[in-house]
């Protein structure tokens, strides 16, 4: 089975702004950071392909990563941005996936936590861009917060043709280790069949600095997160993703890949291999 860290970024501040690498305690990640610098790491720690996913809300920016995927024999797909209340979206899909490294294109994801509007996936606008996007072929990938959750749960159910994953676990609350409402929302979304995890943001989640016990983290902390996520999705939908270079603030790469092996220890054999690349592959046709 190939290994397959299905959540990673890259960026180039000198490129394009990337303002939000100013705020308060993102110093040690403001500085670009590529492919290149990734290959070392992921060789190292066994993982073959990996999934690239954008940063900005720029259709620029994934094209570029389109370019950079179809010349590398690591990143096997790219989690791309277009505006999903575009009316003409199924246009601009049509245009990425026609241009170079177009067949990278896997999956489209938009901040969803940055929308002041907790129910912004129900607007009517939204889910015809979510339509557009699963009438590509294409996957979603849902970037919440735990407020947010409802309303994603509302939009996975009346979208049962779009296929999801929740990135990040929805950012649940793990440095003050609060579990309700989180899981009771969580075991609520994942009751629908066309909807994945990724076990992935959590290391940073734990450190937040500023919070109670948020100047560092471990894998007891993150346990009963993990927990949750592999009881109601199970291995068959459940992807590891480092979430690099954004892990950096809490964890190396290596230290994010050994808490997750940690976390899926008690799995057998193949189920490890589902989290940890069949699952991935799968839902990303990779």
């Amino acid at each position: 089975m190939t290994r397959i860290d299905a959540h990673h970024h890259v960026w180039d501040p000198a490129r394009r702004d990337h303002a939000w690498l100013t705020e308060p305690g993102m110093d040690p990640i403001h500085r670009g950071f590529s492919a290149s610098d990734l290959a070392p790491l992921a060789e190292a720690a066994g993982i073959e392909r990996t999934v690239l996913v954008q940063v900005l809300p720029d259709v620029g920016e994934t094209e570029e990563f389109l370019a950079l995927a179809a010349g590398s024999e690591l990143i096997g797909g790219v989690v791309g941005w277009v505006d999903l209340t575009a009316p003409d979206i199924a246009d601009v899909l049509a245009r990425l996936a026609e241009g170079p490294g177009g067949d990278r294109l896997v999956g489209i994801r938009h901040l969803v936590q940055g929308e002041a509007d907790p129910a912004w996936l129900n607007r009517p606008d939204v889910r015809r861009g979510l339509r557009a996007v699963g009438a590509a072929g294409l996957r979603y990938d849902l970037l919440t917060l735990p407020h947010q959750l409802p309303a994603a749960i509302d939009t996975v159910r009346a979208l049962p043709e779009v296929g999801f994953v929740l990135d990040h676990l929805s950012k649940p609350p793990i440095a003050v280790r609060e579990l309700e409402p989180w899981a009771g929302r969580i075991r609520e979304l994942a009751a629908e069949p066309n909807v994945c995890c990724k076990l992935s943001g959590m290391v940073t989640e734990a450190a937040l600095v500023g919070s109670p016990g948020g100047d560092g983290w471990t894998v007891a902390m993150l346990r009963p997160y993990a927990e949750t996520v592999l009881e109601v999705f199970g291995p068959e939908r459940l992807m590891f993703g480092s979430d690099w270079p954004v892990c950096l603030l809490a964890a190396s790469y290596a230290e994010v890949v050994g808490a997750a092996e940690e976390l899926v220890a008690g799995l057998s054999p193949a189920e490890r291999e589902r989290v940890f690349g069949g699952t991935a592959a799968d839902f990303y046709g990779l």
